[in-house]
């Protein structure tokens, strides 16, 4: 299985392409927007694509996605302005949903926010915009594609050491979880086809991720 990461250089992305450059069954082409960028890839015999989603059209995006077998999104403006949010999280993933179905790649992996629902999009927060825009794409996702989707709701992302084990479900309590944890139930999602069209929250727990993924 061959892999779009779109945000590939992001701290989730970069933990994905660990994981994923020695992985016996699934390979990746990272899209990625600078140059700079392209040396952490090549060290790992990763393919890289050099594309803005931001700016690209669905017909570029396609291009990228040809000969791939499935797409993960988790690109992020990462808080440089309404604008860029709506630019990136909500328009470049239907773009990148667009383009799925241009190319002939049926599976699509969404990382959403932790929570993206009507309740949320009320509350007066920094993160308004950012929660209004994953509200509506993952919302895209649902229910205007016939994409083999899994949408993907991390808790709060840190740093730390990535622990194997984690907690998932809907209406979780918010918690935390690494981003390596979350890279790898990314790797989880992608190796269990039964994921395709759940959706779930995941934070730190006590469970393997395999397992754990393994009984939504």
């Amino acid at each position: 299985m061959k892999i779009l990461f779109i945000g590939a250089y992001g701290k989730v992305g970069q933990h994905f392409a660990d994981l994923i450059s020695d992985h016996a069954a699934i390979s990746e082409k990272a899209l990625i927007r600078n140059p700079d960028q392209v040396a952490f890839f090549e060290e790992r015999n990763i393919e890289t694509v050099l594309l803005d989603i931001a700016t690209s059209s669905i017909d570029e995006i396609a291009q990228a996605a040809a000969g791939v077998d499935a797409i993960i999104f988790s690109a992020g403006a990462g808080g440089k302005g309404l604008e860029k949010t709506f630019a990136v999280d909500l328009d470049g993933a239907v773009k990148a949903m667009e383009a799925a179905k241009k190319a002939d790649v049926s599976r699509f992996v969404m990382v959403s926010t932790f929570r993206a629902d009507r309740e949320e999009l009320l509350k007066e927060n920094s993160l308004r915009s950012y929660t209004i825009a994953k509200f509506y794409a993952d919302e895209w996702l649902r229910n205007r594609t016939d994409l083999d989707w899994t949408i993907v709701h991390p808790g709060g992302l840190t740093d730390e050491p990535g622990t194997g084990k984690v907690t998932v479900g809907k209406r979780n309590a918010y918690g935390p979880i690494s981003r390596a944890d979350v890279a790898a139930t990314l790797v989880a999602v992608l190796e269990n086809k039964d994921t395709i069209g759940k959706e779930f929250e995941v934070i730190n727990g006590e469970t393997a991720i395999v397992e754990a993924i393994g009984s939504l």
